[in-house]
């Protein structure tokens, strides 16, 4: 049976006019020029310097772009691109839409976003992801956050400002690239010169990680140590598992040590890291 979880941490902001994706073009890291029904995008909005500041989900219902965002960001992303419409045709609105997610079976039927119903698209990062559904009337929910929450960690996906640092993440530490969160074919954007050198340069030195937690689950922020030597930083955490910001010299050691707990990382089959020298 599909599982289906509503995301009340989750908001929907709607960009609409005939200038929605050239203005978002020039903003955002993904292509927006790929927006269609029944397409997911995901994307990220930098600083100037490259480094992040929020990532959302774009969904078009054909005259709008739907951007599902972090709840306690909203505020700020409508702020921050409301700043660039100078003459801009763009209208940046909040709506009453639901998020939800689905996966673990085949995808729900809803009926379309006119007819109060919602819009569905396949989360572009990995199949295993599941769905992004964001809804008019709620679809019935046969599973709860935690049990969305346990899934994407053990697939290695962020979750917004629970797993990246505002004005200190490099989107290629958290995996933007292998996870399609990057256009690398589309123009300039705010911040694309620092993403692009990350890239080309070879200049990660972290990545955020999926991992095993023996012990007392640590918060958010709690210091990673390998031999009394700080290696990186706990993110998001429940029950067994979690994601955990580390050096890339720690992510083959056998056991980590974060508050009174033991981490383990445990890398995923998609993330690509630096081949050591020779």
């Amino acid at each position: 049976m599909t599982r289906i979880a509503t995301l009340g941490h989750r908001r929907v902001i709607a960009v609409e006019g005939e200038d929605r994706v050239s203005f978002l073009q020039g903003l955002v890291s993904q292509d927006m020029e790929r927006a269609a029904r029944g397409v997911a995008l995901w994307s990220a909005l930098l600083t100037p310097q490259g480094k992040w500041l929020a990532e959302f989900f774009v969904l078009s219902d054909g005259s709008r772009l739907l951007l599902d965002v972090e709840a306690a960001q909203q505020e700020m992303i409508t702020t921050r691109l409301s700043r660039f419409k100078l003459r801009a045709r763009v209208a940046i609105t909040a709506t009453p839409l639901v998020v939800q997610v689905a996966w673990n079976g085949p995808a729900p039927c809803l009926p379309p976003l006119e007819d109060r119903g919602g819009l569905i698209a396949a989360d572009p990062r990995l199949e295993a992801a599941g769905w992004r559904i964001l809804a008019d009337q709620p679809l019935a929910e046969t599973a709860t956050v935690a049990d969305w929450d346990a899934h994407r960690m053990v697939l290695g996906l962020p979750d917004g400002s629970r797993d990246l640092e505002a004005e200190k993440t490099v989107l290629l530490e958290a995996g933007f690239d292998e996870l399609n969160g990057i256009s690398w074919t589309k123009g300039c954007y705010m911040g694309q010169e620092l993403t692009a050198r990350t890239r080309y340069r070879g200049l990660l030195k972290r990545r955020l990680v999926p991992v095993t937690i023996h012990g007392p689950v640590p918060e958010t922020g709690t210091p990673v140590t390998s031999d009394d030597r700080e290696v990186g930083t706990m993110r998001s955490a429940a029950g067994e598992h979690g994601l955990a910001v580390l050096r890339l010299d720690a992510l083959n050691a056998a056991a980590l040590a974060c508050g009174g707990a033991t981490l383990k990382p445990v890398l995923p089959a998609w993330m690509r890291l630096p081949v050591p020298a020779a």
